[in-house]
């Protein structure tokens, strides 16, 4: 790789997403005490790893990964049937159990989804930039979302198949789809909603969103998490109450609070400072990565970036929301700051793909 592309890449992704894994770590040390730090532990295992694997995906050319995407695509929707036919965990086959750690096979879909979607529309486009509109060429990008979403939906796992819309959803209006495509899916949606609510939601799902309109209903079930998600989040005030020192997080209150809740740990022992400084960040990184997909040297790249954006920008929307009562639970981890394995390394892949395409953008005219 040249001193220009290294120089050229957008290191303050890289820093902010450091930032916040150092964040996460400090909450899932005071999170995990009762456990003798086991996750905690296995989280900076797991950091170190990604950024490994984030260095060597980095040095590869984003042109090569798309490449290989038809591959990568057909090997993870296999391991996405594969996974249905294992034991549930919390009521959802999701995970593959190796030893003493475990692979989701849904959070690397996300990257080899993108990577296999920019593939497809770069050539549909190569034949001209009006081929997407065509019914046919919709038809087929919608399929190969379609397919892993199905099978992530049937896990179930709905927030990880809202991430692949959100994605997908970008993408395509980046891509320059016509508007009256945007309007007609506008109006479906307006239509499906209450469909599907009424007629194909399980009853698991539905509750979630009953709780989400009105917690106080069940405060003893179903909406027992989020009422005391607010609670610990509005008892941490402006500075918090100090770590190893939250009531709703060392009394046990919060669950899961390593994973779904833990921007709850946050605001309860480290205050509202560090809990709008997070928000922040991610404002500014998400802004990266757009910013990033306006000046990608081609629209594979462009595509590749938006799409990296709205997985992002979904989690974060998502996991903060769900944890004020903004949006309804869904489960989906905070980017760099929940733990898990899975979704830190999907997310450090995607900072070297991110890199990779900032790398090979001319900057100014004056560059050799």
């Amino acid at each position: 790789m040249r001193k220009r592309e290294l120089k050229n890449m957008e290191w303050g992704l890289l820093i902010v997403a450091i930032i916040l894994s150092i964040i996460g770590l400090i909450a899932l040390f005071s999170a995990t005490q009762e456990t003798q730090y086991s996750e905690f532990t296995k989280q900076i295992i797991w950091i170190i790893v990604s950024l490994v694997i984030m260095i060597g995906v980095m040095f590869i050319d984003y042109e090569t990964l798309v490449k290989m995407s038809p591959v990568l695509y057909g090997i993870f929707i296999i391991l996405l049937i594969a996974v249905l036919f294992t034991k549930p965990i919390n009521g959802a086959s999701s995970w593959f159990d190796i030893g003493a750690f475990s692979l989701q096979p849904g959070e690397f879909a996300k990257i080899f989804v993108i990577l296999f979607l920019a593939y497809t529309i770069s050539k549909i486009q190569s034949r001209g930039k009006e081929e997407i509109n065509k019914p046919l060429k919709l038809l087929l990008i919608f399929t190969i979302l379609a397919v892993p979403v199905l099978l992530i939906i049937k896990e179930p796992d709905y927030g990880t198949a809202a991430a692949f819309i959100s994605a997908f959803v970008v993408i395509i209006f980046t891509s320059g789809i016509d508007k009256k495509y945007i309007i007609s899916a506008i109006i479906l949606i307006a239509i499906a909603v209450p469909l599907v609510y009424n007629f194909i939601l399980p009853d698991h799902a539905k509750k979630r969103i009953d709780i989400f309109l009105n917690p106080e209903s069940d405060p003893r079930g179903a909406g027992y998490n989020i009422i005391q998600s607010k609670l610990a989040i509005g008892a941490g005030g402006l500075t918090g109450m100090g770590l190893l020192k939250g009531n709703q997080t060392q009394l046990g209150f919060l669950y899961p609070k390593t994973t779904d809740f833990i921007y709850s740990v946050i605001g309860e022992e480290m205050g509202f400072i560090v809990a709008a400084t997070i928000i922040i960040l991610y404002v500014y990184f998400i802004t990266k990565i757009l910013y990033i997909a306006k000046t990608a040297k081609d629209d594979l790249g462009s595509i590749i970036a938006s799409g990296i954006a709205g997985i992002f920008l979904f989690h974060v929307l998502e996991n903060i929301g769900m944890v004020m009562g903004l949006v309804p639970i869904t489960g989906v981890p905070l980017p760099f700051i929940s733990y898990g394995g899975s979704s830190m390394i999907t997310s450090f892949i995607m900072i070297g793909i991110l890199l990779n395409i900032s790398g090979k953008r001319q900057k100014t005219i004056f560059v050799q």
